[in-house]
């Protein structure tokens, strides 16, 4: 039995989240789901987006699904999910973008990961205005060595794992030399330990029209926060969108897994909301934790219910709901 601590989150967060749950017991995967609260309904309910006990919560079992959360306006946090990476050092950002039966798309053949440093660059949130009438500002980036080493090696260790060919590193090291310089260094250092993954290098907007060109080129990319943040959903936008690629955060001792589109408040309570971005997720928690094979299953009823137009959302060219595609893809498992 796993215990894994699950915020079901805001707007269509509680429809996609009972979507998910209710297809991982029909596959038999054996979780002892914790709730916990986040976002503007615990701070509507608690006064924080961020409750003390949810972090202790994630503190004890180290493992969460997350929906998708609103941050208040004016609660002191710029993001929830950036608080919850910091507290738990949850340094790597993994998004796997693949091409899935019947979504349409402009690329037949993406399959590619895209590994971003979480916890530096210039996410750190050093900011400040240069004059009183507020019209010049500016922003710190941090690039350390250890943060890159761990991120690039998260990345190595990923493709020998998975059976991966090459490891693309992105910088802008011709411009920020001392900052994207230093992750470019680390990384050409560490590709001399892992002899059989091709590696190379390439400048980011090189990349940016690299991936809109010929994605095949590409397999495992690796890159620093604000990089890895634009080029992620630029790969997302090569299989579909945001709807239909999963997100794990992951640390040395902890795990969050979750839907990286909005909460969507405008269509929650509906029934028109996609759930395969966040199984995605889930599916790359089971991998996680161990159980690949009902991943493996589920996936391949993901699959087949994803070529039935009438179960299928809105959003995906279909003319289904959120019960109806969980009931299909739960069919599709037996």
């Amino acid at each position: 039995m796993h215990d894994i601590v699950l915020i079901k989150g805001d707007g269509i967060g509680p429809e996609i989240t009972d979507s998910v749950t209710e297809i991982l017991a029909a596959a038999r995967v054996e979780i002892n789901w914790i709730p916990a609260q986040a976002g503007m309904g615990a701070f509507e309910k608690t006064g924080n987006p961020l409750p003390e006990e949810t972090v202790a919560l994630i503190e004890k079992h180290k493992l969460a699904l997350k929906g998708p959360l609103t941050t208040p306006v004016g609660s002191g946090f710029r993001s929830i999910n950036v608080a919850l990476r910091q507290k738990f050092d949850l340094y790597s950002n993994i998004r796997p973008a693949r091409t899935l039966p019947g979504v349409p798309t402009h690329f037949g053949s993406v399959d590619l990961v895209t590994f971003r440093e979480n916890t530096q660059g210039m996410y750190i949130g050093q900011e400040r205005w240069l004059d009183e009438d507020q019209n010049q500002a500016e922003s710190i980036a941090v690039v350390s060595r250890y943060a890159s080493e761990r991120i690039i090696r998260a990345a190595f260790e990923y493709a020998v794992k998975h059976g991966r060919k090459k490891v693309t590193l992105v910088h802008k090291a011709n411009i920020l030399k001392f900052t994207t310089g230093l992750f470019l260094k680390v990384g050409q250092e560490l590709a001399h330990e892992y002899p059989g993954i091709e590696f190379n290098d390439m400048i980011v907007d090189n990349t940016a029209m690299q991936m809109v060109m010929r994605p095949e080129i590409f397999d495992i990319i690796v890159t620093t926060n604000l990089f890895g943040d634009i080029l992620s959903d630029l790969a997302s936008g090569l299989v579909g969108g945001l709807g239909v690629t999963g997100s794990a955060n992951m640390g040395d001792t902890h795990a969050m897994f979750e839907a990286v589109h909005g909460s969507a408040p405008d269509i929650a309570g509906q029934g028109k909301a996609n759930p395969t971005a966040l199984l995605l997720s889930a599916l790359m928690m089971l991998e996680h934790i161990g159980e690949t094979e009902k991943a493996e299953k589920i996936r391949k009823a993901l699959h087949r219910t994803l070529l039935d137009k009438n179960v299928i959302t809105a959003d995906l060219g279909g003319d289904g709901n959120t019960r109806l595609f969980t009931q299909a893809l739960i069919r599709n498992m037996r």
